[in-house]
C-alpha cells in the first residue's frame, strides 16, 4: 500500500539496478575498445535477446514475438478499453557501436515495469515495452526494419526476403536464431508510444542541459550519384582536354555542404561515402560514385534544398561548371518527411523535467528513430539524454548514470500519467 509520504514524493527508478542493466548488456558483444559488436541476427543478438527477454518476464511482463521479430512484454492494466502506452528502442548495434544507443530506450522502459511492479502500482491502462529488430541497418537494409513493418511502411514478405552481403536472407536468420515470432505484425496494438535515447549529437552537452524535449525530426533525403568521365593518362592529357569525373563530383560534393550552411541551424548536408574508379595515382579518374545525404525539420525549406541540389546536378551534368559535358547519375535512395512529434506528449516529458527539478530544452533530432516510424500511427514522442562529447554509432560512446537515471524517470513520469495510475 502507497504511504502518504510515497504520494507526494515523485516516483523514481533504481538508478543503480538502470546502470547494471545497462553493463551486463554490453558484455554481450563487448569490443576491445569498451564498445560493442551485436548485428542484427546474429548469435550474439539472440543472446542480447535472450537476456533482455528473461528480464522482461522476471519484471512480470507477458513476452512475445510478431513475425518480423520484434520482441513485446506487456504490462496489464485495470481497463482493458484504454489503448496500452509503450515504450521500447533497439539492441542491435553498428559494427563499432556504443553501450547506449538503442540499449538505453530498452533498459530505460524495463526499468518503469520493475519500479511499479516492487511499488504495487497499476495503471489503467496496460504498459507495454518494444524490442524493434534491426534498427541500425548494419546487416540488413533498410535500417528501423522492425518499426517499419509494424506500421505498414514496407511489406513482411519483403523485409523478410531482405538478404545480408552474405546472401542470408532476414526470415531464415530469424528461424535460425528462434526469434521469428507466430504473432501477426501490429496485433499488439497501442495508443501511445515513448522513447528514451541519448541524443547522439553534442547540443544538450554544450547546453549543459539534463533533458531533451524531442519536437521531431529532420526530414531527409538519401541519394547515390555517379559521376562519369573518361578516364586517361594523368601525364600526357593537358587539362582543358580532360574529363576529371572526380573534378565535376566536387562541385556538387560542395554545394551539398553549402546549401545545408545557408538553411542554418537545422540543415544538414553530408557526402559519407565516395569510389573513384579506377583510383588510381597516375590516372584521371573516369567515375567517381558517392551518397548525399540532406536534412531538414521544415518540409518547405527541405524541398528548397533538394531542388537545389538537382540544379547543381544539372549545372555539372551540362558542362556548365566543368566546361565538358557529364554523365551524371542520380539515384535516390530514401526519403523520410520532417516529422512533428504529438504536442501532448512533448509537454508531458517538458512537465515531468519540471517535476522533477531536472534542466529541460526543446530539441530535434536529426537521427532516424524507431519513434520516426511509430509517429506515423499514434501519438509519439522522444526524451532525449546528453552523450559524452555528443559521439555516438562508436565504441567511446558514453553517457553519465545521472543523466540516464534522469531520462528514465521523465519516462516513468510521462507513462504513468498519461496511463493513469490506479487509486
Amino acid at each position: 500500500m502507497n504511504t502518504d509520504t510515497d504520494m507526494q514524493a515523485p516516483l523514481s527508478i533504481n538508478g543503480q539496478r538502470l546502470w547494471q542493466s545497462l553493463m551486463d548488456l554490453a558484455r554481450v558483444g563487448a569490443t576491445e575498445k569498451g564498445g560493442n559488436c551485436r548485428l542484427a541476427l546474429t548469435d550474439l543478438d539472440r543472446q542480447g535477446r535472450d537476456l533482455v527477454a528473461g528480464w522482461m518476464r522476471e519484471a512480470g511482463l507477458e513476452v512475445s514475438v510478431d513475425q518480423i521479430g520484434n520482441v513485446f512484454g506487456r504490462r496489464e492494466g485495470r481497463d482493458p478499453s484504454r489503448p496500452a502506452v509503450c515504450t521500447g528502442s533497439h539492441i542491435d548495434t553498428q559494427p563499432t557501436g556504443g553501450r547506449f544507443d538503442g540499449c538505453f530506450g530498452v533498459m530505460a522502459g524495463l526499468e518503469v515495469m520493475r519500479t511499479l511492479r516492487e511499488r504495487g502500482i497499476q495503471t489503467d491502462s496496460a504498459l507495454e515495452l518494444a524490442i524493434w529488430t534491426n534498427e541500425e541497418g548494419s546487416r540488413f537494409v533498410p535500417f528501423m526494419m522492425g518499426s517499419a513493418v509494424y506500421c505498414g511502411k514496407l511489406p513482411l514478405e519483403q523485409a523478410l526476403a531482405t538478404a545480408d552481403s552474405e546472401g542470408k536472407r532476414v526470415g531464415d536468420e530469424l528461424r535460425r536464431i528462434g526469434y521469428a515470432g507466430d504473432r501477426p505484425v501490429g496485433q499488439r496494438s497501442f495508443g501511445h508510444y515513448l522513447e528514451a535515447h541519448i541524443e547522439q549529437g553534442p547540443i544538450l552537452e554544450a547546453e549543459d542541459t539534463v533533458i531533451g524535449a524531442v519536437t521531431g525530426s529532420l526530414g531527409m533525403y538519401w541519394y547515390e550519384v555517379v559521376v562519369t568521365g573518361m578516364e586517361a593518362h594523368a601525364g600526357p592529357t593537358p587539362m582543358p582536354l580532360r574529363r576529371d569525373a572526380l573534378y565535376a563530383a566536387t562541385f556538387i560534393m560542395q554545394e551539398v555542404v553549402r546549401i545545408a550552411l545557408d538553411h542554418a541551424p537545422h540543415g544538414r548536408g553530408t557526402v559519407g561515402s565516395v569510389q573513384v574508379h579506377p583510383g588510381s595515382p597516375n590516372v584521371i579518374p573516369g567515375a567517381v560514385t558517392f551518397t548525399v545525404d540532406i536534412r531538414h525539420e521544415d518540409a518547405a525549406r527541405l524541398a528548397g534544398m533538394n531542388a537545389r541540389f538537382h540544379e547543381i546536378v544539372r549545372a555539372v551534368a551540362s558542362g556548365e561548371r566543368t566546361g565538358h559535358e557529364m554523365r551524371v547519375q542520380v539515384r535516390q535512395t530514401a526519403y523520410f518527411p520532417p516529422t512533428p512529434f504529438a504536442p501532448a506528449l512533448v509537454e508531458a516529458v517538458r512537465g515531468q523535467a519540471r517535476a522533477r527539478g531536472y534542466s529541460a530544452m526543446d530539441i530535434v533530432t536529426g537521427a532516424g528513430h524507431d519513434a520516426v516510424h511509430i509517429a506515423g500511427i499514434v501519438p509519439t514522442a522522444m526524451i532525449f539524454v546528453p552523450c559524452k562529447d555528443g559521439i555516438s554509432h562508436n565504441e567511446i560512446e558514453d553517457a553519465d548514470p545521472k543523466h540516464l537515471e534522469a531520462g528514465a524517470n521523465v519516462l516513468l513520469g510521462a507513462m504513468t500519467q498519461l496511463a493513469g495510475i490506479a487509486p
